[in-house]
């Protein structure tokens, strides 16, 4: 059964909204003394160091010379987009209520459909559509909310 469930995207997944959560709230009270961007800084580096010890303590380390030159430009790209996504939450989070701020950060799951659709040619139903319409009606209502 704890193969079967952790074999599933949909238990990785939960998962991530989980941590997702727990980094607002973090994020929120760890940002109320100290400039946004060091903060950002801070999280990087205990990221960076947390996943190298996680790389290396379960053997998942490679050859770094035998990953494409494809794959090295999306993963950099997705690094600076990672990079420029933080320091845009945390200064968000500084400026704003964290109740309001991460529904509005998981507008990104309306623009990941949109993009997915056109650029990578996936296919959404129409029922998975109108869950997109109510995910970003959602964060825009939350977001609005006196």
């Amino acid at each position: 059964m704890a193969t079967l469930l952790t074999g599933s995207w949909q238990f990785w997944a939960v998962l991530a909204a989980v941590f997702a959560a727990l980094t607002a709230i973090f994020a929120k009270v760890g940002v109320a003394d100290i400039n946004s961007d060091l903060a950002t800084l801070i999280r990087t580096l205990v990221v960076l160091l947390a996943l190298a010890a996680l790389v290396w303590g379960t053997g998942k380390m490679q050859n770094l010379s035998t990953i494409s030159p494809r794959t090295w430009l999306f993963l950099v790209l997705s690094g600076l987009a990672t990079g420029a996504s933080w320091l845009c939450y945390f200064r968000a989070m500084q400026l704003g209520d964290a109740s309001r701020v991460a529904p509005v950060d998981k507008l990104s799951v309306v623009f990941v459909a949109v993009i997915a659709v056109t650029v990578l040619g996936e296919q959404l139903s129409p029922l998975a559509w109108v869950g997109v319409g109510l995910i970003g009606s959602g964060a825009v209502l939350l977001a609005l909310a006196p």
